[in-house]
């Protein structure tokens, strides 16, 4: 009878042992299919509107999920290791990308920073801004990185049509029988851009003169195409409260500079920013500046940036 369980024991490991190796070898089959990879979420709506029935994308990043502090897990090393293409904005962006990519194929590999039509079009870090405040404090919040120009990229339509024009070059290499859809694609995507760009200017001519602060200092590249008056940036750990020095200062500041809104990001927790306002006339909006919540289509960068246009519009329109 001992033999006999023995023996059935030993079949069920081996047929175990089996069904997982056949497991492990249908995911590394799945993420060896054509994908192309894009880091964050606004690169991604890019890449899909050029790739858009061409080859499947996907997006390493979940939504939420800051490319500052973002941890690789063991499924995304394996989605990089199988991509075609890997698309990722910088190393000041995405902090973990560089170790990751050291060991693989510089030819499937995309940092935008580095691209040579890209580079006249970036901005210092903080140009144009009046105010920039605190930042030789601790910060937790994304201000961490201090790199010498502004990563946010994806928040300008015009770097936009140059990340669009490269991913279709690099498409086109990987899929030349592909090459009258990628161009079609291109296409589309710019004159979609383009009117979205004419009905964003639009929307905003009313709220230009209305100055409002930020706790990200992101959207620097939207603001100056669009002629909007971002007074400045705080800089404060989303996960303590500022005491009461701080909170009088930033209150200050708001006042000085009749500020009409000031605007948030998820990480802050309600109490935090009901506080800053208290005893202020200023509004309190929230901006989303990595597209949570946007479905991946073909639209969606558009779309990303028109819903960015009416969170802006939500807070500093008259009531």
């Amino acid at each position: 009878m001992k033999n006999y369980i023995n023996k059935n024991i030993k079949q069920l490991a081996n047929y175990l042992m089996i069904v997982g190796f056949s497991f492990a070898i249908g995911a590394m089959t799945t993420y060896a299919q054509a994908k192309i990879i894009s880091s964050v979420k606004p690169i991604g709506f890019i890449t899909e509107a050029i790739a858009w029935n061409v080859t499947d994308t996907e997006i390493l990043l979940p939504d939420g999920v800051s490319p500052h502090t973002y941890s690789l897990k063991p499924s995304d090393l394996l989605k990089i290791k199988n991509a075609q293409l890997i698309i990722w904005v910088g190393e000041d962006m995405e902090t973990f990308m560089p170790t990751v990519l050291k060991n693989i194929d510089k030819q499937k590999q995309i940092e935008l920073m580095d691209i040579a039509q890209i580079k006249p079009l970036l901005r210092t870090s903080h140009e144009g801004h009046d105010h920039d405040h605190d930042h030789a404090e601790d910060d937790l919040s994304e201000h961490h990185h201090r790199g010498e120009y502004d990563e946010h990229i994806w928040l300008s339509p015009k770097i936009a049509r140059v990340i669009a024009q490269t991913i279709h070059d690099q498409l086109i290499k990987l899929y030349p029988n592909k090459k009258v859809l990628i161009d079609e694609n291109l296409n589309k995507f710019t004159t979609k851009l383009a009117d979205t760009e004419q009905i964003i200017a639009k929307k905003v001519i009313n709220v230009q003169n209305r100055g409002y602060f930020v706790f990200h200092d992101a959207y620097g590249y939207f603001e100056s195409q669009f002629g909007l008056k971002n007074l400045g940036s705080f800089t404060i750990n989303p996960a303590v409260q500022p005491g009461v020095q701080k909170l009088y200062a930033i209150q200050q500041e708001l006042k000085e500079h009749q500020a009409v809104c000031i605007f948030k990001e998820p990480q802050f927790s309600p109490a935090v920013i009901e506080k800053l306002v208290n005893g202020t006339d200023v509004r309190i909006g929230e901006l989303n500046p990595l597209g949570t919540g946007i479905a991946v289509t073909k639209d969606a960068y558009s779309q990303f940036l028109l819903k960015l246009t009416e969170q802006l519009l939500d807070c500093l329109n008259d009531k």
